[in-house]
């Protein structure tokens, strides 16, 4: 049935647009960009904050109204910047600084701060204009991967509807009127609820109100400590997003800059996380093949995303037991570092820092967790986010731009396109498919593109025939769409062999660490696919897109491992899970 169309006038330009849309889609869809606070297109659409207001004439008169929920109606003709409307957004933003914490110049989100830019926007000019009585709020400090700081929140509710969209929902508002604050019910602290340590709340605040745990300056005391080692490693969906915070397109890959720049931070080794990755798929390959020859749990599940490790743990304990036991590539890649490169190098392992730069502000947790040290020292001392990456470049004063590329030191910095894709949804499945299949089949696959897995829809399903087996697969993002597919295995109405799971939605791409992108971007531009594509990008360039063909594969497995799922690898590359069930308010 065709679509109903309709007309109505913006600005004095005519606009035809489909029926249901809202006055903020049809101003948008005609190059008019109306300010927003509290919007977040297919997350959060109430009406809450009024920036987005406009003057509407339905025939009655203009009048105003919030454009984000009003519907557009036919012959209505609305005006956008009229003086009514700026005075009434610049009235707002004065009444949501009369609580703000306005210590705008020691915030980490300074340059990147959606209301600071609004008030800029609109003239304000008197932050004290509506000074009154302003509540105070202590921090919350409690979890490892991040702050929560009350004085700066505008009560947007951008991170309660990201909080509820991960099914977790442990943040809600609180109170009533000038005592309105968002928090864990209870008054409890982050630490003791079922948080995920996701970080999508973040992301997808418009104001300080919400930061990740900076470790910035323990990775600067590191580097110029002379008694250390110290070691990075970089996960794949950071140089895919790391040139944003520099003013580089979305989706602009930077590997070599990248690399340049942790050289001249000053460390000692810069590693590729897509070796880690390389070992994640050659154990959890054979822990897959293992489970189906021999009657094991099945589906099994991947472990790669700590965040939605931590979500099986503690919303369905359950199916811990089709948790793969393989430690994340991570975890992996700093577990090697400290057994057979400290061995092979002579070096004592506690004389290694090893530094991970992630997309994910769950690895801050990962870290932390029990049965994690292989050597007997953690696997990782530090693991800090994209945008902790951006700060330590800016604060260095290193042109990043304009840096050479440069690659990654040998043999740990030479992984495989099938390490590098695991940075977006799908592609810990296509790269395990790609060695799994090889292996069940016995000979060399040329097509290595299994373009069912790829895309990012919240739930993709296929069958793939492998050696005379149907093999069933699912692969998931985000922990609404985890909920649903897990609950439909429970009930037995889905019927998998193997399910890739990523916490964040898109995949570690769009992970709680990466660079913060504006309401207006994040709702008109895929940032989930442009980033995903500048990783695709790289697997098509590598030569070696296997990863049983890694050379650093090869050789660790043949002097130290012995062969994939060795006793010696479970002890160093596996790990355990614990019941989280428990204890916690969800």
């Amino acid at each position: 049935m065709d679509t109903k169309m309709i007309n109505l006038k913006i600005d004095g330009v005519a606009v035809s647009v489909p029926d249901g849309t809202t006055i903020l889609e049809a101003a948008r869809q005609a190059g008019v960009n109306v300010p927003t606070l509290c919007y977040m297109k297919d997350l959060n659409q109430i009406g809450a904050c009024r920036i987005c207001v406009v003057e509407a004439n339905e025939g009655r008169g203009f009048r105003t109204v919030a454009s984000c929920v009003y519907p557009v109606t036919e012959g209505m003709e609305v005006k956008t910047n009229s003086l009514n409307v700026q005075k009434s957004r610049k009235m707002t933003l004065e009444l949501l600084l009369s609580t703000h914490d306005r210590k705008c110049l020691s915030c980490v989100r300074s340059d990147n701060c959606e209301f600071q830019a609004l008030c800029r926007d609109y003239g304000v000019d008197k932050e004290d204009k509506f000074d009154g009585d302003k509540p105070h709020y202590e921090l919350d400090t409690s979890a490892v991967h991040m702050i929560r700081d009350n004085n700066k929140c505008v009560l947007c509710r951008r991170c309660v509807a990201a909080c509820a969209a991960q099914h977790v929902a442990v943040i809600g508002t609180n109170d009533r009127g000038i005592d309105t604050n968002v928090s864990c019910g209870f008054g409890l602290g982050l630490a003791d609820t079922g948080c995920v340590s996701c970080g999508q709340c973040i992301i997808n605040c418009p104001t300080g109100a919400l930061r990740e745990k900076d470790d910035t300056d323990k990775v600067f005391a590191a580097l110029n400590d002379p008694e250390k080692i110290v070691i990075v490693q970089t996960a794949p969906a950071v140089r895919a997003a790391l040139g944003e915070d520099f003013g580089m397109e979305i989706g602009t890959g930077v590997e070599g800059k990248m690399v340049a720049a942790l050289r001249r931070l000053g460390f000692d080794k810069v590693f590729d996380t897509d070796v880690g990755a390389d070992f994640t798929i050659m154990e959890e390959g054979t822990e897959f093949i293992h489970r189906v020859k021999n009657g094991g749990v099945l589906p099994m599940i991947t472990s790669c995303s700590p965040g939605w490790v931590k979500f099986c743990e503690t919303y369905h304990p359950n199916m811990i037991p089709n948790l793969s036991s393989c430690k994340s590539p991570q975890q992996m890649f700093g577990a090697i570092i400290k057994t057979w490169y400290a061995e092979k190098n002579g070096i004592d392992p506690k004389k290694i820092v090893s530094v991970s730069v992630m997309p994910c502000t769950a690895k801050k947790f990962e870290i932390k967790r029990d049965d994690q040290s292989a050597s007997g020292l953690p696997d990782l001392d530090i693991s800090i986010t994209t945008r902790e990456l951006a700060r330590m470049i800016k604060r260095a004063g290193i042109d990043f731009k304009n840096l050479p590329d440069e690659k990654f030191d040998s043999p740990l910095g030479e992984g495989t396109g099938a390490g590098v894709i695991f940075g977006a949804t799908g592609g810990v499945m296509e790269a395990a498919l790609r060695t799994v299949a090889e292996v069940m089949e016995g000979k060399v696959i040329d097509n290595v593109d299994y373009h069912a897995v790829r895309g990012t829809d919240a739930i993709k399903e296929a069958t793939l025939n492998i050696a005379g087996m149907d093999v069933n697969i699912c692969v998931v993002s985000g922990l609404e769409a985890a909920h649903q597919v897990l609950c439909a295995v429970e009930n037995g109405e889905k019927n998998y062999h193997f399910i890739e799971i990523m916490c964040c939605p898109g995949g570690c791409v769009n992970g709680g660490g990466q660079p913060i992108q504006s309401s207006t971007v994040r709702s008109t531009v895929d940032i989930k696919a442009k980033r995903a594509s500048a990783l695709y990008s790289y697997d098509q360039a590598n030569v070696k897109r296997k990863s049983h063909e890694s050379e650093a594969v090869k050789t660790i497995y043949g002097e130290f491992f012995g062969e994939p799922g060795s006793h010696k690898a479970h002890e160093i590359l596996h790990t355990s899970y614990v019941d989280r069930s428990a204890g916690v308010v969800k």
